[in-house]
């Protein structure tokens, strides 16, 4: 039983078996999905040319896409052909989904390419650390369901999880917090920048894109308790935050900061490949600048008042980043009117933001929180674990989400590149408690993600148990 639900399959009867003698044929370009085939299976699968069991990219296969592929399982042989190795790379995934006890593939001929480029999720490493081993087995969850993109929230107010060689205090300090809302233990910890790299390359093998989040102007108390030079009263000293919520300090204006911003964003596009990088941009108080003489200067000569200022301060970091050759990317907030078309946004409050942002000129990647927050409860059962507060997000919520509703206009629906889930890490501190939030929230979101069609919960519920069972 798949999940996601493949665009077409036709099931046969027999099955082809896996096993310790069995080999590949590798046409030109298909190593990268031989490796994950053999990750995926725990054979040697050695490569041979008279196998039976083929791989191959074949650049005719347009009808496809560039991440579909096709899927032959014979009795006595093994076809999976795409027009590209990403292409390829899926279709692994489905080839191990589809082993049975005994090394047995189900004898079927399926047909299959994604509905969206992005399909992603996103997981808070700022607010509690988790350890690297934990983050490649998260990418190995959601590589399995065809996601392709691990949204990673480096920094908070409660803790900065990436060195930067140019600014050491980062991790010395905005790493660690004394507390958590009172429970007396310090809680810390960051990555280097070798284990960063590593998770690109660990994540690439597997079919995932590993997007990083710098959180900016707001969100950023643990960068200002490391420098206090950043924030709107240098003077002060601040500690890392110990609370949850949305923290009243924000990044100063004054170019000492863009300088800050520019040499972290620097440094981050050399560990990480991937074409967006995430500048927040939500949830940024505006109190700190209407009280800061600098702040107000600085609004008054770009002709803003310093409520203004976010989307202002977004523009210009994003402009950096364009200038070398990466796409920012934001949380929409109100005042993202104001950000440039070239931003991809991430609507979080409702579709509607989502709407006005795409007729805007932006691409987006639909994140409203009531389909696509996994920190709610996902249920009202008295075992639930604490969440964000508000009613629970359940499996159908999940399953039922639509990122391009059909009452948008073609126009707007052909700005949506995708979806993802988010899971924020105030309620979740262990890898346990994440995983229970995650699982089986995430396989439906990969379905309304990557299908085609109309949806069949009935249908999906059967297949989730059989995969449960499998």
């Amino acid at each position: 039983m798949l999940i996601p639900r493949p665009r077409q399959v036709v099931r046969q009867s027999g099955h082809f078996i896996l096993d310790t003698e069995t080999t590949l044929h590798l046409a030109p370009g298909a190593e990268r999905a031989a490796d994950l085939l053999r990750l995926r299976t725990g054979l040697p699968l050695r490569a041979a040319p008279d196998s039976g069991f083929v791989l191959a990219i074949d650049p005719a296969l347009s009808g496809l896409g560039d991440e579909g592929y096709g899927l032959t399982v014979g009795r006595d042989a093994v076809l999976l052909r795409a027009r590209t190795d990403a292409g390829l790379v899926n279709g692994v995934h489905t080839l191990a989904a589809l082993i049975e006890r005994g090394g047995r593939l189900p004898c079927s001929q399926i047909s299959d390419s994604p509905r969206f480029p992005w399909r992603g999720a996103m997981l808070d490493v700022g607010r509690h650390f988790l350890p690297i081993a934990y983050v490649r087995d998260f990418v190995d969850r959601i590589a399995a369901y065809k996601l392709n993109v691990l949204h990673l929230h480096l920094t908070e107010d409660q803790g900065w999880r990436m060195p930067v060689d140019a600014y050491p205090l980062l991790t010395e300090i905005g790493s660690v917090r004394a507390q958590t809302g009172g429970d007396g233990t310090p809680h810390g910890g960051h990555y280097t920048k070798a284990e960063l790299r590593d998770l690109v390359a660990y994540a690439a093998a597997r079919g995932v894109r590993v997007m990083p989040e710098i959180e900016m102007p707001g969100h950023a108390r643990a960068a200002i308790a490391a420098y206090p030079e950043l924030g709107n009263v240098p003077e002060r000293r601040l500690t890392v935050w110990d609370r949850w919520g949305v923290c009243e300090n924000v990044l100063g204006v004054h170019d000492e900061v863009f300088t800050f911003m520019e040499t972290v964003l620097g440094e981050v596009m050399d560990v990480f490949e991937s074409p967006y990088i995430h500048l927040g941009g939500d949830e940024c108080p505006t109190g700190e600048w209407e009280e800061s003489p600098r702040a107000r200067a600085v609004a008054a000569e770009a002709g803003l008042s310093p409520k203004e200022l976010n989307a202002w301060f977004l523009t210009r970091v994003g402009r950096y980043l364009m200038d070398h050759g990466r796409t920012p990317v934001s949380w929409a907030e109100p005042d993202a009117t104001a950000l440039p078309p070239e931003f991809v946004v991430m609507p979080w409050r409702d579709a509607a933001h989502g709407q006005g942002a795409a007729r805007r000129g932006h691409q987006l990647v639909m994140t409203p929180h009531r389909t696509t927050y996994l920190d709610y409860p996902q249920s009202d059962a008295p075992h639930e674990p604490p969440g964000q507060p508000g009613d629970p997000v359940t499996l159908d919520d999940v399953y039922g989400a639509e990122p391009a509703p059909a009452d948008w206009e073609p126009a707007e629906r052909a700005k949506v590149l995708g979806t993802q889930a988010q899971l924020w890490t105030e309620h979740a501190a262990t890898p346990a408690e994440i995983d229970y939030l995650l699982f089986p929230r995430i396989a439906a979101l990969s379905e309304v993600a990557w299908s085609e069609g109309p949806r069949d919960p009935t249908d999906f519920r059967r297949r989730l148990q059989a995969t449960r069972t499998h």
